[in-house]
Order: C-alpha cells, then structure tokens, then sequence
C-alpha cells in the first residue's frame, strides 16, 4: 500500500479494462485475475481501502459477467463495477479511436490516423458512460484516478453531472509534440477535457513539456508556473497539477522468481537449445511502434557487417498477438515473417538459424527464463511511452552479466542511460554496431552497466510510482 494514502481515504480507479479476465459460456463467466504492474501496485491500495476499479471487462455483455466480477470482489477485498459495451462502441471507441487515431497520432505516426467523426463521436459516448459509473460509486470523499488515454473526457462528464470529488488522470504513452497534436481535428476538446483533472501525469518530463506546449499553442490564456517534478497551470479559478512520474516494476517480484529453481532449469534448456549461446532476445507485442521490421533489418546488416559472428549470435524475437483484426495490424505481421525468412534463407547453415521466431504468448516463467538466458536484450522501440520490457530484463538478469539494448525514443531511456547503449532504432547500422559492441563487450564492463541500472529499477519500483503520484495529488 503507498505510505502517503491514508486507510480512511477512499480510492476509486477507472480504467479501459477491469483486473480481470472472463470466460464466459452458457450464462455462466469464470473470473481470472491479470497480472501486470498497475494492478499489483493499486489492489493493495484498494483492499486496504475498500475502494473500487471501474473498467470494462473485455468480455460481451452477457449474462453471468456481473455474478462473476462480484464473487472475484469478494475475493480481493475490493468492487468491481463494470462498463456494458456494445459491439459498435467497442468496435468504434477502442478499435476505432483509441488505436487508429489516438495510439498512432502520440506514438508519432499519424500517417496511419484514421479521423473518422463516429469514433469521435462514440469516443464521447463511451467518457460519459464510464463517468456516469464513476458518479454513481464510492463516497463524495474519493480520491478517483482515471488512467491512459482511452478515458481522457471522464473528468469533464463528472463535473458536468455536478461531481467534483478530486481527480488524478495518467497517461501511459507519450504525449506528442504540439506540431502531430494539432493534426487532431478535435484537439482543442481533447486537451481542455484533460484539463478538467485536478492532477495530469505522465512518463517523463518531456511527454510533459509536449503537453505544456501544446497548452501554449491551443489555449494560450492558461499560464503554468512551477519548477521540478510538478507544475501547475491555472485554468479559470482551478489550479492543475501537471507532472512526470516514470511508471516501473515490482522489482522484488521480478528478482525472486527469476532466482526460483524452476526459471533457472528453464534459462539453462533455453541455453541448451543455443550451441553458440550467444542469444539476442526481443520481446514485443505486435505493433508498428515496437520497431520490430527495423530490429531485423538492424541483424541482417549485422551479419553483412560482422560476417564473423554468422553462427555465433541468434536473434530470439517474441512478438505476442495483438488487435490483429486491424488490418495495419496483419499486414506488419506478413512483413516481419517476410523479413524472417529473407534472412534465415540468406545466413542459415547446418545447425545454425540466426533468426529464432515466435508469435504467441508466454508464461511468466518462461518469459523470466528468457530474460535470464539472454546474453543481450535488444528494446528498439520507435516511440514508447516507458517500455517495461527493459526494466523487467534487467530485474531478472541475476547473472549480472546481460547488456540492455535501449532505443533513446524510449520513456526508460531517460532513466537507465547510464546502464543501457541507447539507439536510434531508425539507424539500422548504427544498432548493428551496438549489438557488436554489446557481444564484444568485457565482462566486468556488462556487470557495473547491468548493476547500475538494477540498483536504479529496485529503488524505484512501481509502489514508488504510486507513492510520488498520491504524495503530489494530496499535497497542497
């Protein structure tokens, strides 16, 4: 639980998905919780204080959903309430604006937006519905913290109902630079929306200053003042708190089990499977802002460039499915298994295959076994908002002895630049270089870069990110 949120403070959390995942079948749903770090940071916060998550539950609105996300609340100590979607909002709100104009427009690829006004519109619809949940529940005392970028209205549709408990809204992704936020037809809705919160954060201080720029060109009558982590903007006769608090991990968690018997009996038959032993891993979820084509033309120019690491070095890329009824989306996944057989068709030989390819998702134990087997990790995003792949590598890394390969457009970069050899994943042999850099690399060297980087992740974990957001919101 964060230290500075009082047990008598009542907490809500609302976000586009519950904690939970739901198979349902014949009226009956069976609950499961989801891992990951935002729900291991908040439960604690939300048992101690009886609080609730609103979100929906990723499952159709069908008999059985509310039965089973009541018995999974009585369970955890903590309510669920659910938002009932249609097909034609979830298809026009998530699919539609969500992931075709907001996902690429703040990743900074807004070729592929698509601004269609019904999104827009049920965009609008959807806020108001999770609003009219969020006004509904809890106490007029609550503390409600909206989360990401699918709910960036719900503030403004409390306020509208006459609700004006305090209100926390955090961006997971980047903010983007005023120049793309512009492109957005609706983009003076969209920032005086988010205005409504009382507190707005974000990953670092430079999605920050993006979004304080993009204040001074759309609403230049609002002034923000203020040094260091927070600053304040003074919107009519409220006050807005505007920070960069990096997400991170459970650090603890990451160590230990990584440490555990069975991760280690893994990572050694990962190893087996490696003659030369010599693994680069890469572990993305399928997505055009993951850099994954870049990373595989970055090995083909390795092999070109160090012809003596062909038969010595492996790239092991997971790409875990993801929105693959987009077509964007199916038609990138072609092109990776394209460039995958381009390359291993050019540089295999009897028992060697430079390119190890997998699309599907992994166990938790497995991906820790991957972590620990890797000699280099490479994380080349083209834009990410933080990228907890990074964090986790080195969590898990109880060797010591794995260099972490980091793209500079990567919120982490900003933190464990000191550890990590940063890229431009657009360079394709400039990441070639580093990846020869990373192999050639002296052992002693790996293991102060990999500490440093280690001791930075464990003193700043995700409870720490809980506390710095709650310590910011209650402070006057």
């Amino acid at each position: 639980m964060s230290k500075t949120f009082g047990a008598d403070q009542g907490v809500i959390v609302v976000s586009n998905r519950l904690p939970v995942s739901l198979e349902c079948s014949g009226g009956t749903c069976y609950s499961s919780p989801v891992s990951g770090g935002l729900v291991t940071a908040l439960s604690p916060v939300l048992t101690v204080n009886k609080g609730t998550w609103i979100g929906w539950s990723g499952a159709p609105d069908v008999e059985g959903v509310d039965e089973a996300l009541r018995l999974f609340s009585k369970e955890t100590g903590y309510t669920l309430q659910q938002v009932g979607l249609t097909s034609e909002q979830i298809e026009k709100f998530y699919f539609g604006f969500t992931n075709q104009i907001i996902w690429p427009l703040f990743h900074d690829s807004q070729f592929e937006c698509n601004f269609d006004p019904d999104f827009w519109q049920t965009y609008l619809d959807v806020n108001a519905l999770f609003a009219c949940r969020t006004v509904e529940s809890g106490e007029s005392d609550d503390y409600v913290w909206v989360h990401d970028y699918h709910l960036m209205h719900v503030a403004k549709y409390m306020r509208e109902a006459g609700d004006n408990r305090r209100t926390g809204f955090f961006l997971h992704i980047p903010f983007p630079s005023a120049d793309s936020f512009r492109r957005l037809p609706w983009r003076s809705e969209l920032l005086h929306g988010l205005l409504e919160y009382d507190q707005i954060g974000f990953q670092t201080l430079h999605d920050r200053r993006n979004f304080i720029q993009a204040i001074s060109v759309l609403a230049p009558h609002i002034k923000v003042t203020g040094r260091g982590q927070v600053v304040t903007a003074k919107v009519g006769t409220r006050s807005v708190k505007i920070g960069a608090f990096p997400i991170s991990i459970d650090y603890k968690k990451f160590y230990r089990i990584a440490r555990s018997a069975a991760v280690r009996t893994y990572a050694q038959e990962v190893h087996n499977a490696f003659p030369h032993k010599n693994i680069v891993l890469g572990v993305d979820r399928l997505d055009y802002t993951k850099g994954i084509p870049q990373r595989l033309q970055a090995m083909h120019k390795l092999l070109t460039m160090y012809p003596e690491l062909q038969g010595e070095i492996s790239l092991l890329q997971v790409v875990v499915p993801s929105r693959a009824t987009i077509p964007l989306y199916a038609k990138l996944k072609k092109q990776i298994e394209r460039l995958v057989g381009q390359i291993n068709g050019e540089f295999s030989k009897p028992g060697y295959v430079p390119i190890h390819y997998q699309y599907r998702n992994l166990a938790f134990d497995e991906l820790l076994a991957y972590y620990r087997a890797s000699r280099i990790a490479l994380v080349t995003p083209l834009r990410d908002g933080m990228n907890l792949v990074a964090k986790e590598y080195c969590a898990a890394n109880v060797e010591r002895n794995g260099t972490l390969i980091l793209s500079e457009f990567a919120g982490a970069a900003a933190q464990l630049r000191n550890g990590a050899i940063l890229v431009n994943p657009f360079d394709v042999e400039g990441v070639a270089a580093a990846i020869h850099q990373a192999y050639m690399m002296e052992e002693g060297e790996r293991r102060r870069r990999m500490d440093r980087m280690r001791e930075s992740i464990r003193k700043n974990d995700i409870f720490k990110w809980v506390d710095s957001f709650f310590a910011s919101a209650f402070t006057t």
